[in-house]
């Protein structure tokens, strides 16, 4: 009711409104009708609506109208007349009473999404704002909005092999994904460092997840899996290698042209790797000034509108006559998945944007093509 009286406030006059249409209705109609339930139902509403205070006054208006009422026709001193100044004294106290009860649920349900956030913070902390010649923006939000935890995981690093970046979804959702989440994220923080090749770092990140399965055995060895999307920007922001393991693929905007960067040789979760022999490989693509990379998780791209039909990024229209900053295009992703879905939402979405800022790279003489004039390289 906080939510509903908060987009009408006027509603909260609703308990009033209707302790006055019963006084006129009664007023009006034979002696043998009464419209005093209808007062006691108001008296209940305002302890809903209302603050506690404001529902103490009404309930002593509703009591004083129907004590004129009943004087009014006699029956003030008479048992009909006791039955109804009872049953609204009843409804007064009951409606604070719920009142009493949802501002103690409210209490209860403020203090533990006070909790899961600060969880959240640790498990998923916030991206550096820039970090190398890149500047980065990243939005997170959970299926669950009051549990505000999800399965989705995203991390940047610079490493002395570039600026690398790590965007995950773990199966399952709320606080069974967070012992997964933390794993997946601290095996990246740290293997990447030390690991020359997207291909090596993602063999470190799924002998991670399979030890922690083993001491954990979160589920059974056949259901658990990640998808994971590992990219890598060289320090002069001229090249992006991708490492796609069953993840969407990432997206190119340039002048604001948003196209799909789709694997060559896309590889299984992690997770799932003994069920196909040939280990996916990492795809290289040039970029150029004013480049934005997104990505997101398939909260995404498969948030559906009224006719089950996917969301299309590619389709994302961004502002004319300059350049969007990460944030700008991840505030507009938001808006059009929102619209798209008709604000419903039945999965995670974590989305990461980053941009190369040309104030911190060399200067350029031309624009790189947005596919390399060769097939991608395989490393």
């Amino acid at each position: 009711m906080d939510r509903l009286t908060a987009r009408w406030p006027s509603l909260r006059w609703f308990p009033l409104g209707l302790i006055v249409v019963a006084a006129v209705g009664d007023a009006l109609t034979p002696i043998g009708y009464t419209w005093v339930p209808l007062i006691a139902a108001a008296c209940v509403l305002a302890g809903v609506l209302m603050s506690f205070r404001s529902a103490a006054w009404t309930g002593v208006f509703a009591l004083g109208v129907t004590l004129m009422l009943d004087w009014r026709v006699g029956i003030f001193y008479g048992g009909t007349g006791w039955v109804e100044e009872v049953t609204v004294s009843l409804a007064v106290l009951i409606g604070l009473d719920v009142h009493w009860m949802l501002e103690r649920r409210d209490r209860r349900l403020a203090a533990a999404w006070s909790v899961a956030a600060a969880l959240q913070r640790a498990v998923l902390p916030a991206p550096p704002t820039q970090i190398g010649p890149l500047r980065v923006a990243a939005r997170y939000e959970a299926a669950d909005a009051e549990a505000r935890i999800g399965g989705d995981a995203y991390a940047i690093q610079d490493t002395p092999f570039g600026i690398r970046v790590l965007i995950g979804d773990i199966r399952g959702k709320g606080v069974g994904a967070v012992s997964i989440t933390t794993t997946l994220i601290g095996a990246f923080r740290e293997a990447a460092h030390h690991t020359s090749s997207l291909e090596e770092l993602a063999e470190r990140l799924e002998q991670s997840l399979e030890r922690d399965q083993t001491q954990h055995s979160h589920t059974s060895h056949d259901e658990e899996f990640t998808t994971a999307l590992i990219a890598e920007i060289d320090h002069a922001g001229r090249t992006l290698r991708l490492l796609n393991r069953g993840h969407p693929a990432p997206y190119l905007i340039r002048s604001g042209r948003v196209t799909d960067l789709p694997p060559t040789d896309p590889g299984l979760p992690l997770g799932m790797e003994d069920l196909l022999p040939q280990p996916a490989t990492s795809d290289t693509f040039p970029l150029a000034t004013n480049d934005i990379l997104l990505f997101v998780t398939d909260g995404v791209t498969e948030a559906r509108d009224a006719n089950g039909a996917f969301y299309d990024p590619t389709q994302l229209t961004l502002p004319d006559g300059r350049p969007a900053t990460p944030t700008e295009v991840l505030d507009t992703l938001a808006d059009a998945v929102y619209r798209w879905a008709g604000g419903r939402r039945d999965d995670d979405m974590a989305t990461l944007a980053i941009s190369l800022d040309t104030s911190l790279m060399p200067s350029r003489t031309h624009s790189a093509p947005l596919y390399p004039a060769h097939p991608p390289t395989h490393h």
